[in-house]
């Protein structure tokens, strides 16, 4: 892609209202724009980020057996006041109508309609277990939308929820799920620590918040220092096998691990001194277990192995893509700007002509451009007439992971400019090392990354 005929509004300075980080670089890197309080566009940049994390998300629910669908945004109230919440839920639900005056809302959760589904075509345990998710914009009102979409109204989710005849099965459902996050979020190319989170008013001992570590987190958290190395299930985890699911998840369990909601001082103190970290977190998933709150109000139930017709045991597990856009420029950034996880970079190189319209400069870009591209390689070509410094100021700023710089003085010792935008590392090397560099690099990544 040149950057001459790519759309990329970047601003210099960000607006006095953008508090945080990620608020401030997606603005200045062209990546959203806002159209109303807690309610963005998302422009090519920023929407080719959150589609790569959305997909990653898909093959990980994909993978632990979830199938996908997509229900709408706007629900019939009438769902809703069969569960009981249509009067509960409070100011957050946007409530309209329709021109029939039949009472409508914005969905801002799809347990009510998923629960619907399930009961319109699914009777016999024989068809469970069963695990429906989708990913789609919800709308909760929130009473002071802030820091971008980080706390918008309007937000990607990915909600899933697992439908199962008995206690034992669901919490197998439930450990699959755990087990998922646990592989989406690496191959995000974060950390993502499982935390005990408080099962409010339903009950029970299952839920579990996943955050990454940022020091702008609106959590505070507490946790054994092994929980940032432990080693991740490959894509090869057996799903199938419950007992090497429930395994994986005791294992990530018995640390400590919790936010300030449920921290215990006096089981902390028994983590010893060296081993305690203590520092910020944001949320980036849910999983929680809610049994038959669902279900038995609104008579989602299946016939058992005995003919006796049960109340299915449900589950489920959160995923704001758009969330976990501005989460992981929280993580990762520097002065400069972002930097992103190669897993979900918007592109992987920044090709960089010094010297627009200089013959050797445009002739040796135009086929670095074509060969990195054969190669598998995303590349954004500045074709500019801008300055250097703007141009690397660009480049850092949209945090993509390498800069290839090419320009006449460089050409004329047959050497060109690579760029690490992690580490800051450069290294003058010829057309072909730097070819070969970020084709192995690629191969690499895939490898790490690809699933």
């Amino acid at each position: 892609m040149r950057l001459s005929d790519y759309f990329l509004p970047t601003l210099k300075e960000a607006p006095r209202e953008a508090e945080i980080v990620s608020h401030r670089l997606m603005l200045r890197a062209g990546m959203i724009k806002q159209q109303a309080a807690g309610i963005y566009s998302w422009l090519p940049l920023g929407l080719k980020v959150m589609r790569k994390v959305e997909q990653i998300v898909r093959e990980e629910q994909n993978r632990a057996g979830a199938v996908e669908v997509l229900m709408p945004t706007i629900q019939s109230a009438d769902l809703w006041r069969e569960s009981g919440r249509y009067d509960d839920y409070g100011k957050e639900m946007l409530r309209i109508e329709d021109r029939h005056e039949r009472p409508m809302l914005f969905g801002p959760t799809n347990e009510e309609m998923i629960t619907d589904i399930f009961r319109s075509y699914v009777r016999s345990y024989k068809d469970l277990p069963l695990n429906l998710y989708h990913i789609q914009w919800k709308f909760r009102d929130e009473v002071r939308p802030r820091f971008g979409v980080m706390r918008g109204r309007e937000f990607l989710m990915k909600d899933a929820y697992s439908f199962d005849i008995d206690e034992a099965s669901s919490r197998a459902a439930y450990y699959r799920m755990f087990v998922s996050y646990l592989r989406t979020f690496d191959r995000l190319g974060v950390t993502a620590i499982p935390m005990r989170a408080d099962t409010g008013p339903i009950g029970g001992d299952l839920s579990h918040e996943f955050l990454i570590l940022a020091d702008t987190g609106e959590s505070e958290v507490f946790c054994h220092a092994n929980m940032l190395s432990r080693a991740v299930p490959g894509s090869d985890v057996d799903y199938s096998n419950d007992a090497l699911i429930a395994g994986i998840v005791e294992d990530w369990t018995s640390g400590y691990a919790r936010t300030d909601e449920m921290h215990d001082n006096e089981l902390w103190q028994e983590v010893a001194e060296d081993d305690r970290v203590q520092a910020r977190g944001i949320e980036v998933g849910h999983i929680f277990h809610f049994g038959t709150k669902y279900s038995e109000p609104m008579g989602a139930k299946v016939a058992g192995p005995d003919g006796k017709d049960v109340p299915v045991q449900m589950g489920s597990y959160g995923i704001g893509p758009s969330r976990v856009v501005a989460a992981l420029i929280e993580a990762s950034h520097d002065d400069a700007g972002i930097i992103w996880p190669a897993s979900v970079a918007p592109f992987d190189v920044s090709l960089i002509n010094l010297r627009q319209g200089d013959e050797a400069t445009d002739a040796a870009c135009v086929t670095l451009h074509g060969d990195l591209m054969t190669s598998g390689l995303d590349v954004l070509y500045d074709d500019t007439d801008n300055r250097a410094g703007g141009k690397f100021a660009l480049a850092d700023l949209i945090g993509v992971p390498w800069q290839l710089i090419v320009g006449p003085r460089g050409l004329k010792e047959g050497k060109v400019e690579l760029k690490n935008r992690a580490s800051g590392e450069r290294e003058e090397i010829s057309m072909e090392s730097a070819r070969n560099v970020l084709e192995t690099w690629r191969v690499d990544m895939r490898a790490r990354y690809g699933g």
